[in-house]
């Protein structure tokens, strides 16, 4: 081989495509394009992700944004938030308020319970993950907290214009309630007072109902009245599965108060209210059905605790019972004057 030559990968080099004044021997056989060098330099985890072919995306990104999504709806308490939500929406459509209005009154009742919901998984991710509390995505690493946060801000925002849509009177009235309710999370839920939420809660839902009608009539005291008896009961039923872990991480609300066996055996005793303010409330005379309903819950407010001993559940199975009763009575009874 000439001496003027030197080798490069795909073959010799002629001396004279080298610069002017450039010695052959100084020419490194591994010399590359800056360009080249900066790419073979790269660390691949330093990659800009948005330029990898989108064929080439992981799918497991895919599974975490599923993931993400499923833990965000599993955070806002599905389970309590429809049922809220489906007994406005049989309120409204058993009160005569029409498609349209029944829709907006269930659209505000549903985005103010997901505002709720999501509120209480992220302000108890830090305790409950503390605690080790199972089923909580907000805590134990599914989604963050700073999106369930924001999720319940989200839907609080959009709950205020649905409210105030269904009625000035109506908004104000509902919104309050979601305060309450945001006042749980945040305050009472380990006071002593841990149950007026729930009963302002439940007994707006019927006043808000009659004041979205046309004219905006009062609603029926004993609606008002047996719906804030159920939420106290709902707070007791909700409360009851959790009060030892509960317990452990410090909450005092009242049924962390009375201890299991005392919250099982009160509550029977708010539903059973509720069916009789329902039966005997309207100026109408007893009727069949009312005296009916009346009969069953106390069948079942003394079944449950009775067989207490035996099966734990038997007292939230009772109030299961009693509260469908209530609530068929309150459909047929109505929620505003007539």
């Amino acid at each position: 081989m000439d001496a003027t030559e030197r080798m490069s990968p795909a073959g010799p080099v002629p001396a004279d495509s080298l610069p002017a004044g450039a010695d052959p021997a100084d020419a490194s056989p591994t010399a590359q394009d800056p360009a080249e060098a900066d790419r073979a330099d790269q660390d691949p985890a330093d990659a800009d992700p948005t330029d990898r072919d989108p064929a080439e995306a992981d799918p497991a990104d895919d599974g975490r944004r599923g993931g993400r999504l499923v833990g965000l709806a599993l955070a806002c308490h599905p389970g309590p938030a429809l049922a809220v939500t489906a007994l406005a929406c049989a309120l409204s459509f058993g009160s005569g308020l029409g498609g349209p209005r029944s829709a907006l009154v269930t659209a505000a009742v549903l985005t103010g319970q997901l505002s709720v919901g999501w509120c209480n998984d992220a302000y108890d991710a830090r305790r409950d993950a503390q605690a080790g509390r199972r089923g909580k995505p907000a805590s134990d690493g599914t989604v963050g907290a700073g999106a369930v946060w924001a999720a319940a801000a989200t839907a609080l925002a959009g709950c205020v214009p649905l409210s105030l849509a269904c009625g000035t009177l109506a908004g104000t009235v509902h919104l309050a309630a979601v305060a309450a309710a945001w006042l749980y999370n945040l305050r009472l839920k380990a006071t002593a007072l841990s149950w007026l939420p729930y009963v302002a809660g439940f007994g707006a839902l019927p006043a808000v109902v009659a004041l979205a009608l046309p004219g905006g009539p009062a609603p029926r005291w004993w609606t008002v009245a047996a719906g804030a008896l159920l939420g106290f009961a709902a707070h007791l039923a909700d409360t009851l599965p959790d009060i030892a872990a509960d317990r452990a991480a410090g909450i005092r609300g009242l049924p962390h108060r009375l201890g299991d066996r005392g919250t099982r055996l009160l509550l029977p005793l708010p539903l059973l209210a509720a069916t009789a303010v329902l039966a005997l409330g309207p100026p109408e005379p007893l009727d069949a059905g009312g005296a009916a309903a009346l009969a069953w819950a106390g069948a079942a407010a003394l079944t449950g605790p009775a067989l207490g001993r035996r099966w734990r559940k038997a007292a939230l199975a009772a109030a299961v019972a009693v509260a469908a009763v209530d609530l068929a009575l309150l459909l047929v009874r109505g929620v505003a004057a007539g």
